[in-house]
């Protein structure tokens, strides 16, 4: 049996082929490539469909207005795919403004940009540092107390008995007392009055005299003191 034409003659070789050879080359494409493709290929058919409609949808109103212009598949294919253009120029900016109005509530993944996870960049609160800072806090309240009623002066050396014992205590069972440097008064400068003995690390709260809890290191606590007794 003889084909005129070669092209011919090759499928039916093919088709009549049994056998193949191992090791014969096979052109695949990986999952994500074909993911990709999928979805270019739907978006293409939809944006396809939706230029039919729009063109269906021009032709059919311009039977029953005699001044609109016929519109063929090519220019409602232009138009719908400018309508996207614009969809997306005018996304990209409401996400500008919604960042813009929100710094820090959205995180950039790949080209858009989703919510914080609010859970992971937040810092789990420390228990025992709300209890240090509110016990410290209550003694605050009492040397201010003690401050107004003395011309602004806290108590000396000799009138810290005038603070209830317990709110000298750290908030530790060992009973240890806050240390005190006496002599200052309130609402004068920046410098320690009250500060942790260094029971709970090298890091310590310390009261200021203008009423701040900050955290400070023993060294630089002692620095700050040498320097406020040296003339």
């Amino acid at each position: 049996m003889r084909f005129k034409r070669p092209g011919m003659s090759v499928v039916v070789l093919l088709v009549s082929a049994e056998n193949a050879w191992a090791g014969m080359p096979s052109i695949t494409l990986t999952d994500l490539a074909r993911m990709r493709i999928q979805t270019l290929s739907f978006f293409l058919l939809g944006i396809l469909i939706c230029s039919w409609i729009v063109q269906r949808i021009w032709n059919g109103l311009s039977k029953e207005f005699s001044w609109l212009p016929r519109l063929t598949f090519g220019k409602a294919l232009g138009l719908i795919t400018l309508w996207g253009f614009l969809f997306v120029l005018i996304l990209t900016m409401i996400s500008g403004a919604r960042e813009l109005m929100t710094p820090g509530a959205w995180e950039k993944q790949g080209l858009t940009y989703t919510i914080a996870d609010e859970s992971a960049s937040e810092v789990p609160p420390d228990p025992l540092m709300e209890e240090r800072r509110r016990v410290l806090d209550r003694l605050r309240i009492a040397l201010w107390s003690y401050a107004r009623s003395h011309d602004g002066r806290f108590p000396s050396q000799e009138d810290q008995t005038a603070i209830p014992d317990e709110a000298w205590q750290v908030p530790d069972p060992c009973g240890m007392r806050y240390r005190y440097v006496p002599g200052q008064f309130a609402d004068e400068g920046h410098e320690p009055l009250v500060y942790e003995p260094g029971l709970f690390g090298l890091d310590c709260l310390v009261l200021l005299t203008d009423g701040r809890i900050v955290v400070m290191s023993l060294d630089a606590i002692e620095q700050t003191l040498d320097e406020e007794q040296t003339p």
